[in-house]
């Protein structure tokens, strides 16, 4: 791990508390990677916007991939790259999510679409993001430029039942992901946490096998599979830290930043 050039880290349930609190002893992490000259990269479900409050507290300088590497932009929100839904695909993941009995969301760039403000989650996802959401009468507004197409509810075995439903019906068409037991994340299929290492690779010259990705949930798996070296939040599925090279505390008891000085910062000394 003395070989780490690069760290990816998952943003809700690995590098925030689970009151979506960035934790001194993260931060300080986060720049003692700095000073050692290795980079230091997020990745998340969420919009840019979203995580925009990350930038200062993190001196960030790298690309952040927002909506699972739908769209990779700078520090200051400039779009770097972008992978927007094919109009038949998002148009046809809403109808799903409808007819599943979920609740159906629509990002774009720069605005989030709902159709009820009262709905479940609507509230607290504006809490997290710090920006209010678009109301609309017809979620086809944004489809056009969607990037992102979520579906929502309570009721985690229908939301179980809508993901296969979704499979079924667009395969190879999207990206399908449970960020959260009653989220499911649509995007373009060449927009995954698998996709960000290697576009971050790419962006910043920095081998696959010398990238260190961290993270907590099934779509952190793909960015397991293609970095030289993977952990696992100790807040994680079983079947997640299986597929993880290292199982670090959960985020509750500062697991980021003990991985951080156990695995890169004490090899580096």
């Amino acid at each position: 791990m003395s070989n780490v050039s690069l760290v990816i880290s998952d943003v809700d349930g690995t590098l925030l508390t689970m009151d979506k609190a960035l934790t001194e002893r993260a931060q300080a992490a986060v720049r003692s990677l700095h000073r050692k000259g290795i980079g230091f990269a997020i990745t998340s479900g969420r919009p840019p916007r979203g995580m925009a409050m990350l930038i200062e507290p993190l001196a960030l300088t790298t690309p952040i991939g927002g909506f699972n590497g739908a769209i990779f932009v700078h520090p200051d929100m400039r779009v770097l790259e972008e992978h927007v839904f094919a109009i038949e695909c998002a148009a046809e993941a809403i109808e799903i999510m409808l007819e599943n009995g979920l609740d159906a969301w629509v990002y774009t760039e720069t605005d989030w679409l709902v159709r009820d403000p009262q709905a479940p989650h609507v509230e607290h996802e504006q809490s997290v993001v710090k920006f209010p959401p678009k109301i609309v009468a017809d979620l086809g507004e944004g489809i056009a430029n969607a990037v992102k197409i979520t579906g929502i509810s309570d009721d985690h075995d229908r939301v179980a039942r809508c993901e296969a439903n979704l499979r079924q019906a667009l395969g190879p068409r999207a990206s399908i992901v449970r960020s959260q037991p009653y989220y499911i994340d649509v995007t373009h299929p060449d927009a995954n946490k698998g996709v960000v290492v290697g576009t971050l690779s790419r962006l910043l010259d920095v081998p696959t096998n010398r990238i260190l990705t961290i993270g907590d949930m099934p779509s952190d798996t793909l960015m397991f599979r293609k970095s030289g070296v993977s952990i696992a939040m100790g807040n994680a599925e079983p079947e997640v830290k299986a597929q993880a090279q290292f199982v670090t505390d959960s985020n509750e008891a500062e697991g980021f930043a003990k991985a951080i000085e156990r695995f890169v910062l004490a090899e580096r000394e």
